[in-house]
């Protein structure tokens, strides 16, 4: 049976940059992800290599940007004021920062620049401009909920 859009999947995958980073992994976690191909609930590219697999299947897949998260965005960049942050706060460049936007959603940045008295954070998702290579494995599909193929 092949992976269709709408069927709940049971996969394993690796997930490495360029230079062969890893930096994510289910087989690490040695916990298997469930998905429903096509839902929207992957990135665009990871959902379309699955389409077509069959149970036992591993495929090795490479992700431009725009498969995945996308290209960097410089709109994603914001410049605030030092006072935004704790007092003696450690600003160190690379770093992840939580907040939360004007309208108290949570909001994560990583700390680009700082200087005496502005920090720029960069709102982006890590991965952005990134290619990324995955290794994925179908290890069951669920046309139905409880109706195992």
């Amino acid at each position: 049976m092949k992976v269709e859009n709408g069927q709940k999947v049971s996969l394993h995958y690796v997930g490495t940059l360029e230079d062969g980073t890893e930096f994510d992994s289910s087989r690490t976690r040695n916990e298997a992800m469930s998905v429903e191909v096509g839902s929207g609930q992957l990135i665009s590219g990871f959902d379309a290599a699955l389409s077509g697999m069959v149970i036992g299947e591993i495929k090795k897949v490479k992700l431009e940007p725009t498969d995945a998260y996308g290209d960097i965005n410089p709109k994603a960049f914001q410049t605030v004021p030092q006072t935004s942050f704790p007092p003696n706060f450690d600003f160190q460049i690379g770093a992840m920062v939580r907040g939360e936007n004007p309208s108290g959603q949570p909001v994560v940045a990583r700390i680009e620049a700082v200087n005496e008295e502005a920090v720029v954070l960069d709102f982006n998702h890590p991965l952005a401009g990134k290619t990324l290579n995955f290794e994925i494995e179908v290890l069951d599909v669920v046309s139905e909920i409880g109706e195992q193929k």
